[in-house]
């Protein structure tokens, strides 16, 4: 195998080269990128995204892209239009044909057909002077001068910066239609993924038991009440019902050294409990529950809704829920 002595110094140029390109992108976002975002917000239809070659793949990751953020969209290939595909295209759609050159054969053959439509057109292109471009009612400019290899041939910068301009159309079609946590959460229910957007600590405390005892409670039963409940911790309550405090484990430990060679045989739940614990609604999103729980070095975090316990959440819940 013949050993190739500057393999940092290519990936590094390839990374220098494409980031460049997508760094001079930003320049290129004017008035009719807008125009672009606007046609599609008023289209009441869905983006039909169409390419050949590599632009077909990222035409398909930038489908799956505005799907995602609340833009209806399908993929059609470039090749399989003039065989059929074409009927996928409905009146109110607008069709984004991606293409480097804008002059390659399959593209000359699918403009006429699509203008035949009358559908708004938009190419994504490099070369701003195509008969894509010409052809097409509004421009999005993915302007990439030379491809990141040394022959100047495989699809790398171009391809690059085709994607990146998607991502900057879906996040604005986000924004521009007011796209919510919990619409994101609507269309990613799988995976951890999901769980961090919709699952809430109400739909976790009930698996847990609820430790408890009254501010008069012995040390015995406080320390009886945290072992068989296995939470690490347990609710104080008045004689209302409501929370006076918790005991946790960290509670015990402090309190044993701060008698040692004492009797502590006298000390009641009240004497050792801590009267401003962290808390946390039923409402709220489990993930925020987690990230409360690692800012405070805690294992565990009372559920409370009008000064009433309703459970607790521990971090072992949470990583079950494939969270952490």
């Amino acid at each position: 195998m013949k050993l190739i002595k500057n393999i940092q110094s290519i990936a590094k140029d390839v990374l220098r080269q494409e980031a460049e390109a997508l760094h001079n992108l930003i320049d290129l976002i004017d008035d009719e990128f807008e125009k672009c975002v606007y046609a599609i917000l008023n289209s009441g239809g869905r983006v039909v995204i169409s390419g050949i070659g590599k632009s077909a793949i990222v035409g398909q990751k930038i489908v799956a892209t505005l799907n995602s953020t609340g833009t209806p969209a399908l993929f059609m290939h470039a090749a399989d239009a003039i065989h059929g595909d074409l009927g996928m295209i409905q009146q109110n759609d607008v069709v984004i044909v991606i293409s480097k050159s804008g002059d390659t054969p399959e593209i000359k053959v699918l403009v006429p057909l699509l203008k035949r439509t009358g559908v708004v057109m938009i190419a994504m292109v490099s070369n701003n002077d195509s008969y894509l471009s010409r052809n097409s009612h509004y421009v999005l400019h993915a302007y990439a001068p030379v491809e990141a290899d040394s022959l100047n041939l495989a699809p790398t910068t171009s391809t690059s910066v085709a994607m990146a301009l998607g991502d900057a159309l879906a996040i604005s079609l986000l924004e521009a239609r007011g796209f919510t946590h919990d619409d994101f959460a609507r269309f990613h229910p799988g995976g951890s993924l999901g769980k961090r957007l919709y699952l809430k600590v109400c739909d976790i405390y009930p698996n847990n038991a609820l430790p408890v005892v009254q501010e008069n409670a012995t040390l015995k039963e406080v320390i009886l009440e945290i072992t068989s409940k296995r939470l690490g911790a347990t609710v104080v309550e008045k004689a209302s019902g409501d929370m006076a405090g918790i005991i946790t484990d960290g509670d015990l430990r402090r309190m044993l050294n701060l008698h040692a060679g004492d009797s502590i045989l006298h000390l009641k739940a009240c004497d050792i409990m801590t009267t401003s614990p962290v808390c946390v609604s039923p409402d709220e999103y489990a993930v925020k529950a987690l990230e409360i729980m690692q800012a405070k070095s805690i294992t565990q975090i009372v559920v409370v809704e009008n000064e009433k316990v309703l459970g607790f959440v521990h971090l072992h819940d949470l990583l079950r829920e494939g969270l952490v």
